[in-house]
């Protein structure tokens, strides 16, 4: 069984940032490493509305749906609290109200802004992956992670 995932890319182009958020030490994989705002889908509920829910769940940031648009796909292969394997979609949206602030202080150490030219290296793979080739002008693709 798969587990369907969303993740999203807030990109401030015109102060040339994107929102990042690092994972606390309560994190149940990636502690202490840098991640998109990201969460699993929740039964019944489409893809895009599960980036815009776990968006403003993690920052505060409100997206409607119809801004998103579709930059990557990551197919991984983990251990963790998935049968199998995860398919995580990856949106970016350039439209959103609110500031960001850490509301989920127990899973992340922090959400802050970093300029596009200096994301951190420490990011969780597949999604660092994704927002790299995004900032690249990379055309949407699947990647694999953790398939032998």
């Amino acid at each position: 069984m798969t587990g369907l995932v969303a993740a999203v890319i807030v990109h401030d182009k015109a102060a040339r940032r994107v929102l990042v958020l690092q994972r606390g030490e309560h994190a149940k994989f990636g502690r202490g490493m840098w991640d998109l705002p990201v969460g699993k889908s929740e039964p019944g509920e489409p893809v895009t509305e599960t980036a815009v829910r776990e968006l403003y769940e993690e920052t505060g940031l409100v997206v409607e749906a119809e801004s998103l648009k579709l930059v990557h796909i990551v197919h991984a292969s983990l251990e963790v609290e998935a049968p199998s394997s995860f398919l995580t979609v990856v949106f970016v949206t350039d439209e959103w109200t609110g500031e960001p602030e850490n509301r989920e202080p127990l899973k992340h150490a922090q959400v802050r802004w970093v300029q596009v030219d200096a994301v951190p290296e420490e990011f969780v793979s597949g999604n660092g992956q994704a927002l790299r080739q995004y900032l690249d002008g990379v055309e949407p693709q699947v990647s694999l992670h953790g398939w032998v």
